[in-house]
């Protein structure tokens, strides 16, 4: 089943200011020096996916089932822990096994033993459950920049930035799920909603170079580090189900089960480290009426750590996952008189070993600008596009549908030069 979804925002991504020092006066080599203040809306969050239809063989109980159940990886959840604690006392893991058992989707082995650790679906078997799913995003990365930068023999230029990072993401998901195939037991519908706020900082820094090999051929060289974050979580979970709980000798009646958590659980900060990226670039320049650049750059995603502790077994996860991501970027100007005509193309490989995942970034921007002489005014649009495959959930239930995503910006950018 094939769904298409579109929404459009307005924003303002970009403001700062630069002050320029020439120092050829001073019989120095060093001929300008450059102070400036950008603030940066590094990443619009702002995103909507609905998917729709059936799945043959998985139920969502196996989400629940694979918090409930012994693994590799953990000890199964005990009866009595079930029937006697409380949501918020509750580890994440342990949460969801307590939502799935008082929703009464999953159901003990034993139920007369307390020590019961092993639980089984009570989603009837036959497949073809119906399913959507609805995830809702918005927020922002924002970065504010100080930058420090210098010419030296009108040949080299330097430039370091220090950046704050500002992050506030807000993810509101509605995963729905309904089966025929019992009149008489088990559960018929289930709708399981996540609400997660996750809000920090981070510091980062930049460092540059650019090179003037002739008067025309430019070749640069860039690091941007690792950011350095410090979030926060908070989740709040409802789920609720329809079912055939209480079997009489009469007719079976469906009844209406609520495993509401009532309660928004906020988790201890964590601190994340994102990947380092390197930029190399060249540029030719045609006297005043244009100019031709290429720009490659590489990311290594695996090196994205959590880097607090208990976060050994995600850390292990995103090593094996992710990979190297090469970057190519070629963009061209041609002036004519006070106006600047632009164009670029983009292609950015999956940060994932496995591109179905998600795969490869392609995109491509036209533009044009007017010189007013003090002023400068662009306009620009740009547009890109990937496929991924949007699992429903991280464990037991990762089935989900495959997205394409197309994103399109239009840019109008103002420049006074005071």
């Amino acid at each position: 089943m094939k769904n298409s979804l579109s929404n459009a925002t307005f924003n303002i991504n970009q403001a700062g200011g630069v002050l320029v020092f020439d120092t050829s006066a001073n019989k120095t080599n060093w001929n300008k020096f450059v102070l400036l203040v950008n603030y940066d809306n590094a990443a619009s969050l702002d995103n909507s996916v609905f998917s729709a239809g059936t799945n043959p063989t998985q139920s969502i109980a196996n989400y629940f089932l694979s918090y409930a159940n012994p693994n590799a990886n953990q000890a199964g959840i005990s009866l009595n822990t079930l029937d006697t604690a409380f949501y918020d006392e509750l580890n994440f893991a342990d949460q969801q096994a307590f939502l799935g058992y008082q929703a009464y989707i999953i159901n003990p082995v034993n139920s007369e033993n307390g020590n019961n650790d092993t639980y089984f679906s009570n989603v009837p078997a036959g497949g073809n459950y119906y399913q959507e799913n609805y995830i809702e995003s918005s927020g922002y990365n924002g970065k504010l920049a100080f930058n420090i930068a210098a010419q030296y023999k009108d040949r080299f230029s330097f430039g370091i930035n220090v950046n704050t990072h500002f992050t506030d993401y807000v993810q509101s998901t509605e995963f729905y799920e309904d089966n025929a195939n019992s009149q008489t037991t088990g559960v018929r519908n289930i709708v399981f909603n996540n609400d997660l706020h996750t809000y920090g900082n981070g510091l980062s820094f930049q460092l540059g170079t650019i090179a003037k090999i002739t008067s025309a051929f430019r070749a640069g060289l860039a690091y941007e580090s690792p950011t350095w974050y410090t979030l926060n979580d908070e989740l709040h979970q409802f789920l609720g189900s329809t079912g055939f709980f209480n079997p009489t000798s009469g007719e079976p009646t469906l009844t209406e089960v609520t495993a509401d958590s009532d309660i928004t659980i906020a988790y201890a900060p964590y601190k994340l480290q994102t990947p380092g990226k390197w930029t190399g670039s060249l540029a030719y320049v045609f006297g005043k009426t244009g100019l031709i650049s290429i720009d490659v750059a590489i990311k290594d995603y695996s090196n994205t750590r959590f880097k607090t502790n208990g976060f050994n077994g995600p850390n292990k996860a995103m090593e094996n996952l992710l990979d190297y991501a090469p970057e190519f970027r070629i963009g061209a100007e041609k002036r004519i008189k006070q106006w600047s005509l632009r164009a670029g193309f983009r292609n950015e490989q999956s940060p994932y070993k496995d591109a179905k995942i998600i795969g490869d970034l392609t995109g491509f921007s036209g533009g044009f600008g007017y010189n007013f002489g003090n002023t400068k005014l662009d306009l620009s649009y740009s547009h890109a596009q990937r496929k991924s495959q949007q699992g429903f959930f991280a464990q037991g239930f990762t089935n989900g549908a495959t997205v394409k995503s197309e994103q399109n910006n239009i840019s109008l950018t103002m420049l006074f030069e005071l």
